[in-house]
């Protein structure tokens, strides 16, 4: 008898758990089970300039999502070149880096102090979490995917460190 219980049980979890996935994972009046799949080669990437918040020469593209949207999920690229610098700051969200390309330098603090840098080469992963305090460099042309879940916005430690106040 206690097996037969246990086999209703868990048939009615699994059950549940797939009803509450269907509808999860079904778009808005298409009736379609699941979402669009995302599929992008490196030659299909639309680089653009980085956003005003970073400093000049950063290249960016976003491949999934809306960055500026709050609760929403996105994924972004971003090519930075060799020696390329960004000072000190924090951001409102978890900030999640996968090095694609090249070596991102990171560390961990409001000052500027490259002895407490760690080279993170190309198969890394870094995760600065909400109101960490960091600053970053690259060694070589780095490519970097920069995830989470938005708003993604970046806020420097010094504010004459930020780019936005230096172009007004």
């Amino acid at each position: 008898m206690t097996r037969v219980r246990l086999s209703i049980v868990v048939v009615a979890l699994f059950v549940g758990v797939s009803m509450v996935f269907a509808q999860t994972t079904k778009k808005k009046g298409s009736g379609a089970a699941h979402p669009k799949h995302i599929v992008v080669t490196p030659d299909e990437i639309k680089w653009g300039p980085g956003p005003p918040g970073l400093p000049p020469g950063a290249q960016l593209a976003v491949l999934r999502g809306d960055p500026s949207k709050a609760g929403a999920p996105f994924t972004m690229r971003a090519k930075l070149p060799d020696g390329y610098r960004v000072p000190p700051h924090w951001h409102p969200t978890d900030e999640n880096v996968s090095v694609v390309q090249g070596t991102l330098m990171i560390g961990m603090g409001s000052k500027w102090d490259e002895s407490a840098g760690k080279e993170l080469p190309a198969g890394s992963f870094a995760l600065m979490p909400k109101g960490a305090r960091h600053f970053a460099w690259f060694k070589g042309e780095t490519i970097i995917d920069i995830y989470g879940t938005g708003p993604f916005d970046i806020r420097y430690v010094n504010p004459s460190d930020d780019p936005r106040r230096k172009s007004k």
